[in-house]
């Protein structure tokens, strides 16, 4: 059993969010695709895309303004590179959090070349000064800088070259409404299905060189949850043990090694999702329990769980909140081989 204080929560292995390792290799970046016919799933998304940006090339014109949101791990930043790449303009990345001043926003906008690809990620995270000062460069492609203070205060006015903003959010909600009515492409990206994410899974081995079988990528894909970055890193970490203990192929048979080795069920919840059922059911009798007494008791911050835990167990229907608190369902109880009811004698779902 993993304890808490020995457990590196932001690196779980079904985190939807990039690892501090993948961060600093260039893992994910081998694997992404570079072009819309390579993109497995969100096929109106990458319909509609092609269209605009067929449309924007005929008219030797930048593509307009684009947002991407859902939730982590879907293909957001790869679809923004596949952007630049068609194209045929350079990419910039960075990200809401990263630009703290209005004057590093003014500094990235100004080495713009004409036509050129911005990526801010997590743009929801903005500060409102940034934010503002982007609004214009949005519009009109230009900068209005305030140079002084009081009386003697003037606005100069800096032209930009003409460029494409993709921004993406997990928050879509959070975006301010004056920022959102500046893009004029939105789109969502959904949770893939278990075959699409077996088809990503099968074009990254051979990436990787290594072979692995339909039924081996169906195993992983299956307990991916949707998300595409998490069935690489099951790609990658399988891999090893099919190298060492295996033959060098991914089969079922070693996936399943793997992944129970990795403390990954049949539906991909890890030991920490099944922690926070076990301890809604066992320990405050199925909910409901609040998020802050839920997160002291397991040992974790209330963000960390809103965030990455919650959702999947939503979906799946495990959990569901109420105005009192969070509550296990009747779906959790038989996951986890739990009978229902309670010393009282009450159903809690």
């Amino acid at each position: 059993m993993i304890e808490q204080s020995d457990y590196d929560f932001e690196n779980r292995i079904v985190a939807p969010t990039e690892t501090k390792a993948e961060t600093t290799d260039d893992f994910e970046v081998s694997l992404r695709p570079k072009t819309l016919s390579e993109y497995v799933g969100q096929e109106q998304v990458k319909e509609n895309l092609s269209i605009y940006i067929q449309a924007a090339k005929n008219r030797q014109d930048s593509l307009d303004h684009v947002l991407l949101y859902g939730p982590p791990g879907l293909g957001k930043t790869t679809l923004a590179q596949i952007i630049a790449h068609e194209m045929g303009v350079n990419f910039r990345q960075t990200s809401g959090p990263a630009i703290a001043k209005p004057g590093e926003l003014a500094a990235i906008l100004t080495n713009l070349e004409q036509g050129d690809v911005l990526f801010i990620d997590e743009i929801h995270r903005l500060s409102k000064q940034v934010e503002e000062v982007l609004y214009s460069a949005l519009e009109d492609f230009a900068l209005d800088i305030i140079m002084g203070k009081g009386p003697a205060a003037r606005s100069i006015r800096i032209e930009l070259n003409k460029f494409t903003l993709v921004g993406a959010t997990t928050r879509s909600g959070q975006i301010s409404s004056p920022l959102r009515d500046r893009f004029g492409v939105i789109q969502r990206l959904e949770p893939y299905s278990e075959d699409q994410l077996a088809d990503i899974i099968l074009r990254s081995s051979v990436l990787l060189g290594v072979y692995c079988d339909d039924e081996g990528a169906h195993e992983l894909a299956r307990r991916s949850r949707g998300t595409p970055r998490i069935a690489n890193r099951y790609l990658k970490r399988v891999r090893d043990f099919a190298e060492v203990v295996g033959e060098g192929r991914i089969t079922k048979e070693i996936a399943r090694l793997a992944l129970k080795r990795m403390e990954v069920d049949e539906i991909g919840l890890d030991s920490i999702d099944r922690r926070l059922l076990e301890m809604i059911i066992n320990g405050y009798g199925g909910g409901p329990v609040g998020l802050e007494t839920l997160a002291a008791s397991i040992g974790e911050e209330a963000v960390t769980i809103e965030d990455v835990c919650e959702p999947y167990l939503m979906q799946l229907g495990f959990l569901s909140k109420t105005p009192r608190g969070r509550v296990a369902t009747q779906l959790a109880y038989k996951h986890l081989g739990i009978p229902l009811g309670s010393d009282d004698g009450q159903l809690h779902f």
